[in-house]
């Protein structure tokens, strides 16, 4: 597992993006497994497939860049490494940046399900709150520790291995018809 470790750090080293993007998508698919297995329950033979593929996409293509690039933005907007400003980041994060992502994540899973926009309006109207709620209990004490504790670099993959948990929640939602 240590190996395991020092290669994912020298990987992360040297191509940091494309890591970020890789450990996102990987992960989001994997919250997606665990969903289709444990939450709802459907058995290896009725596992959809295409389903965990397009959560995957939303990870390669929505979640792993718009996140990454989001702590280098925040990591500018609230510069140091102290209590305050690690509390500073999570307030950020948790009150401009959450919402906004979940809001848009609902949308393009609605989206990828072929739902029409009124489909997807009703979806968000019915599952945004308790999606937002939920986030609220979880994020805002692993953020602060993350931005207190973790460089920039590795805070991607300590909220990814945190969002395993988040990721067969938020896939669950967003394709719960």
């Amino acid at each position: 597992m240590a190996g395991l470790w020092r290669s994912y750090q020298a990987l992360m080293n040297k191509y940091p993006w494309t890591v970020q993007i890789v450990t996102a998508g990987s992960l989001v698919g994997v919250g997606d497994v665990i969903s289709q297995q444990v939450i709802e329950r459907r058995g290896l033979a009725h596992h959809n497939v295409q389903r965990t593929a397009k959560m995957m996409s939303i990870g390669f293509f929505f979640v792993g860049p718009v996140i990454g690039s989001w702590y280098k933005v925040l990591d500018k907007l609230v510069v140091g490494g102290t209590k305050s400003a690690a509390m500073k980041k999570m307030l950020v994060d948790q009150l401009c940046f959450a919402p906004c992502f979940l809001g848009a994540f609902l949308s393009i899973s609605g989206a990828l399900n072929g739902l029409t926009v009124e489909d997807n309006v009703a979806k968000l109207k019915r599952d945004y709150t308790d999606a937002l709620i939920s986030n609220y209990y979880l994020w805002p004490p692993v953020q602060i520790a993350n931005f207190y504790f973790i460089p920039l670099q590795h805070r991607l993959a300590v909220v990814q291995i945190v969002a395993i948990v988040w990721n067969s929640y938020l896939t669950w939602k967003a394709n719960k018809m």
